[in-house]
Protein backbone atom coordinates (compact mmCIF):
# COMPACT_ATOMS: atom_id res chain seq x y z
CA UNK A 1 0.00 0.00 0.00
CA UNK A 2 3.06 2.32 0.99
CA UNK A 3 4.42 1.54 -2.48
CA UNK A 4 0.99 2.05 -3.73
CA UNK A 5 1.05 5.73 -2.54
CA UNK A 6 4.31 6.45 -3.42
CA UNK A 7 3.37 5.87 -7.28
CA UNK A 8 0.09 7.62 -6.86
CA UNK A 9 1.78 10.92 -5.46
CA UNK A 10 4.82 10.59 -8.68
CA UNK A 11 2.34 10.41 -11.24
CA UNK A 12 0.41 13.73 -9.75
CA UNK A 13 3.61 15.52 -9.83
CA UNK A 14 4.52 13.92 -13.28
CA UNK A 15 0.72 15.05 -14.12
CA UNK A 16 1.09 18.76 -12.49
CA UNK A 17 4.33 19.42 -14.08
CA UNK A 18 3.43 18.25 -17.60
CA UNK A 19 0.33 20.50 -17.43
CA UNK A 20 2.61 23.67 -16.17
CA UNK A 21 4.65 23.19 -19.14
CA UNK A 22 1.70 23.33 -20.85
CA UNK A 23 0.61 26.52 -20.12
CA UNK A 24 3.85 28.17 -20.06
CA UNK A 25 4.25 26.18 -23.64
CA UNK A 26 0.95 28.11 -24.96
CA UNK A 27 2.49 31.65 -23.43
CA UNK A 28 5.87 31.23 -25.38
CA UNK A 29 3.67 30.65 -28.81
CA UNK A 30 1.77 33.62 -27.99
CA UNK A 31 -1.66 30.89 -28.33
CA UNK A 32 -2.34 32.30 -24.65
CA UNK A 33 -3.17 35.74 -23.71
CA UNK A 34 -4.80 37.85 -21.17
CA UNK A 35 -6.30 41.51 -22.17
CA UNK A 36 -9.14 42.52 -23.91
CA UNK A 37 -11.30 39.92 -26.34
CA UNK A 38 -14.32 39.17 -27.83
CA UNK A 39 -15.28 36.07 -28.54
CA UNK A 40 -17.51 34.49 -31.52
CA UNK A 41 -20.08 34.41 -29.20
CA UNK A 42 -19.64 38.21 -28.90
CA UNK A 43 -19.07 37.84 -25.00
CA UNK A 44 -16.23 40.11 -23.91
CA UNK A 45 -13.57 38.19 -22.15
CA UNK A 46 -9.92 38.81 -20.57
CA UNK A 47 -8.19 35.29 -21.64
CA UNK A 48 -8.20 34.27 -25.18
CA UNK A 49 -6.93 30.85 -26.45
CA UNK A 50 -5.61 31.17 -30.21
CA UNK A 51 -4.50 27.65 -31.46
CA UNK A 52 -3.97 29.84 -35.11
CA UNK A 53 -0.78 30.78 -33.53
CA UNK A 54 0.87 27.38 -33.51
CA UNK A 55 2.91 27.68 -36.77
CA UNK A 56 6.46 26.11 -36.67
CA UNK A 57 7.12 22.39 -37.42
CA UNK A 58 8.80 22.71 -33.82
CA UNK A 59 5.78 23.91 -32.07
CA UNK A 60 3.31 21.54 -33.98
CA UNK A 61 5.68 18.68 -32.87
CA UNK A 62 5.72 19.52 -29.09
CA UNK A 63 2.06 20.61 -29.17
CA UNK A 64 1.23 17.11 -30.76
CA UNK A 65 3.60 15.19 -27.84
CA UNK A 66 1.42 17.10 -25.13
CA UNK A 67 -1.97 16.11 -26.95
CA UNK A 68 -0.22 12.60 -27.00
CA UNK A 69 0.28 12.05 -23.36
CA UNK A 70 -2.95 13.37 -22.36
CA UNK A 71 -4.69 10.90 -24.56
CA UNK A 72 -2.81 8.39 -23.19
CA UNK A 73 -3.31 8.64 -20.28
CA UNK A 74 -6.84 9.74 -20.30
CA UNK A 75 -8.44 6.67 -23.07
CA UNK A 76 -5.49 4.70 -23.02
CA UNK A 77 -3.95 3.23 -26.74
CA UNK A 78 -6.90 1.21 -27.77
CA UNK A 79 -8.52 2.93 -30.61
CA UNK A 80 -8.25 2.40 -34.20
CA UNK A 81 -8.54 6.42 -35.78
CA UNK A 82 -7.93 9.94 -34.49
CA UNK A 83 -10.44 12.39 -35.77
CA UNK A 84 -9.35 16.17 -36.34
CA UNK A 85 -12.53 18.24 -37.37
CA UNK A 86 -11.67 20.90 -40.75
CA UNK A 87 -9.74 22.95 -40.49
CA UNK A 88 -7.59 22.99 -37.07
CA UNK A 89 -8.18 19.56 -36.18
CA UNK A 90 -6.47 18.57 -39.53
CA UNK A 91 -2.82 19.78 -38.42
CA UNK A 92 -3.74 18.70 -34.72
CA UNK A 93 -4.87 14.94 -36.05
CA UNK A 94 -1.55 14.44 -37.90
CA UNK A 95 0.85 16.04 -35.39
CA UNK A 96 -0.84 13.88 -32.96
CA UNK A 97 -0.50 10.28 -34.60
CA UNK A 98 3.25 11.25 -35.41
CA UNK A 99 3.99 11.25 -31.32
CA UNK A 100 1.74 8.45 -30.53
CA UNK A 101 3.84 6.78 -33.35
CA UNK A 102 6.89 7.77 -31.93
CA UNK A 103 6.41 8.47 -28.36
CA UNK A 104 4.43 5.01 -27.57
CA UNK A 105 4.83 2.83 -30.16
CA UNK A 106 1.27 2.42 -31.74
CA UNK A 107 0.30 3.10 -35.28
CA UNK A 108 -3.13 5.30 -35.63
CA UNK A 109 -4.52 6.38 -38.07
CA UNK A 110 -5.09 10.35 -38.47
CA UNK A 111 -8.48 11.32 -40.59
CA UNK A 112 -10.00 14.55 -41.20
CA UNK A 113 -13.05 16.23 -43.20
CA UNK A 114 -12.86 18.63 -45.86
CA UNK A 115 -15.87 20.84 -45.50
CA UNK A 116 -16.18 20.83 -49.64
CA UNK A 117 -16.55 17.12 -51.18
CA UNK A 118 -14.27 16.23 -53.52
CA UNK A 119 -15.24 14.67 -56.93
CA UNK A 120 -12.20 13.79 -58.13
CA UNK A 121 -8.74 11.49 -57.23
CA UNK A 122 -9.56 10.74 -53.81
CA UNK A 123 -13.33 11.20 -53.55
CA UNK A 124 -15.00 12.27 -51.00
CA UNK A 125 -15.50 14.25 -47.61
CA UNK A 126 -12.34 12.38 -45.91
CA UNK A 127 -9.10 12.92 -45.99
CA UNK A 128 -6.32 10.08 -44.51
CA UNK A 129 -7.24 6.85 -43.18
CA UNK A 130 -10.23 5.39 -43.68
CA UNK A 131 -12.87 4.87 -40.82
CA UNK A 132 -14.11 1.57 -40.91
CA UNK A 133 -16.49 -0.69 -39.26
CA UNK A 134 -16.33 -1.43 -35.86
CA UNK A 135 -13.22 1.45 -35.42
CA UNK A 136 -12.80 3.23 -32.04
CA UNK A 137 -12.56 7.14 -32.61
CA UNK A 138 -11.40 9.66 -30.54
CA UNK A 139 -11.97 13.61 -32.40
CA UNK A 140 -9.22 15.89 -31.69
CA UNK A 141 -9.90 19.85 -31.43
CA UNK A 142 -8.66 23.05 -29.86
CA UNK A 143 -10.44 24.30 -27.32
CA UNK A 144 -13.70 23.79 -25.64
CA UNK A 145 -16.55 24.43 -28.09
CA UNK A 146 -20.38 25.20 -27.59
CA UNK A 147 -20.58 22.15 -29.06
CA UNK A 148 -21.39 23.06 -32.75
CA UNK A 149 -18.60 21.67 -34.50
CA UNK A 150 -19.19 18.17 -32.76
CA UNK A 151 -23.02 17.70 -33.93
CA UNK A 152 -21.53 18.33 -37.27
CA UNK A 153 -18.73 16.02 -36.98
CA UNK A 154 -20.49 12.93 -34.98
CA UNK A 155 -23.04 11.95 -37.34
CA UNK A 156 -20.45 12.27 -40.53
CA UNK A 157 -17.98 9.79 -38.48
CA UNK A 158 -21.33 7.59 -37.80
CA UNK A 159 -22.02 7.63 -41.59
CA UNK A 160 -19.03 5.57 -42.15
CA UNK A 161 -20.13 2.30 -40.65
CA UNK A 162 -20.63 0.72 -36.98
CA UNK A 163 -18.41 3.02 -35.46
CA UNK A 164 -17.67 3.88 -31.90
CA UNK A 165 -16.88 7.69 -30.74
CA UNK A 166 -14.83 6.36 -27.65
CA UNK A 167 -13.97 10.59 -26.85
CA UNK A 168 -13.07 13.81 -27.40
CA UNK A 169 -9.80 15.69 -26.15
CA UNK A 170 -9.18 19.45 -26.47
CA UNK A 171 -6.31 21.60 -25.77
CA UNK A 172 -7.69 23.76 -23.23
CA UNK A 173 -11.49 23.65 -21.35
CA UNK A 174 -12.44 27.12 -21.09
CA UNK A 175 -14.99 25.64 -18.36
CA UNK A 176 -18.06 28.17 -19.26
CA UNK A 177 -21.54 26.74 -19.62
CA UNK A 178 -22.75 25.41 -22.90
CA UNK A 179 -26.56 25.38 -23.78
CA UNK A 180 -27.73 25.41 -20.17
CA UNK A 181 -26.26 25.06 -16.76
CA UNK A 182 -23.48 23.03 -17.40
CA UNK A 183 -20.31 23.25 -18.67
CA UNK A 184 -19.52 22.72 -22.89
CA UNK A 185 -17.74 19.54 -22.05
CA UNK A 186 -19.86 18.01 -19.86
CA UNK A 187 -23.04 18.61 -22.42
CA UNK A 188 -21.26 17.29 -24.77
CA UNK A 189 -20.19 14.13 -22.92
CA UNK A 190 -24.04 13.37 -21.64
CA UNK A 191 -25.19 14.23 -25.31
CA UNK A 192 -23.12 11.63 -26.99
CA UNK A 193 -21.92 9.30 -24.16
CA UNK A 194 -18.41 9.82 -24.02
CA UNK A 195 -15.42 10.65 -22.16
CA UNK A 196 -13.92 14.06 -23.22
CA UNK A 197 -11.23 15.42 -21.73
CA UNK A 198 -8.31 18.49 -22.18
CA UNK A 199 -4.75 19.19 -21.35
CA UNK A 200 -5.41 21.91 -18.92
CA UNK A 201 -8.33 23.97 -17.84
CA UNK A 202 -8.74 27.54 -16.97
CA UNK A 203 -8.61 26.87 -13.56
CA UNK A 204 -5.03 25.29 -13.61
CA UNK A 205 -3.98 27.88 -16.07
CA UNK A 206 -5.59 30.61 -13.22
CA UNK A 207 -3.11 28.23 -10.60
CA UNK A 208 -0.35 28.39 -12.65
CA UNK A 209 -0.15 31.83 -13.37
CA UNK A 210 -1.76 33.64 -10.39
CA UNK A 211 1.33 35.80 -9.02
CA UNK A 212 3.71 32.98 -10.29
CA UNK A 213 5.59 34.98 -12.68
CA UNK A 214 6.92 33.45 -16.00
CA UNK A 215 10.11 34.84 -17.30
CA UNK A 216 9.85 37.32 -15.37
CA UNK A 217 6.74 38.65 -16.00
CA UNK A 218 3.33 38.29 -13.90
CA UNK A 219 0.77 37.33 -16.28
CA UNK A 220 -2.23 37.25 -13.72
CA UNK A 221 -1.96 40.02 -10.79
CA UNK A 222 -5.23 41.12 -8.54
CA UNK A 223 -6.92 43.05 -11.05
CA UNK A 224 -7.06 40.75 -14.10
CA UNK A 225 -7.95 37.98 -11.55
CA UNK A 226 -10.73 39.74 -10.25
CA UNK A 227 -11.84 40.52 -13.99
CA UNK A 228 -11.08 36.83 -14.56
CA UNK A 229 -13.48 35.79 -11.69
CA UNK A 230 -16.43 38.15 -12.80
CA UNK A 231 -16.43 36.51 -16.28
CA UNK A 232 -16.50 33.32 -14.61
CA UNK A 233 -19.30 34.57 -11.84
CA UNK A 234 -21.21 35.30 -15.92
CA UNK A 235 -20.77 32.80 -18.02
CA UNK A 236 -19.11 29.70 -15.39
CA UNK A 237 -21.17 26.90 -14.60
CA UNK A 238 -23.57 27.78 -12.12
Amino acid sequence: MRLLAVYVRNKEREMEQYKEEFIHFMIDCEVLKFGDFVTKSGRKTPFFVNTGFYRTGAQLKQLGEYYAKAIADQFGLDFDVLFGPAYKGIPLSVATTIALSEDFDVDIRYCADRKEAKDHGEKGVLLGGPIMDHDKVIIIEDVTTAGTSIHETYPLIQAQGEIDVIGLVVSVDRMERGSGSRSALTEISEEFQMKTTAIVTMEEVVSCLYHKPYHGKEYIDDTLKSRIDEYYATYGVK
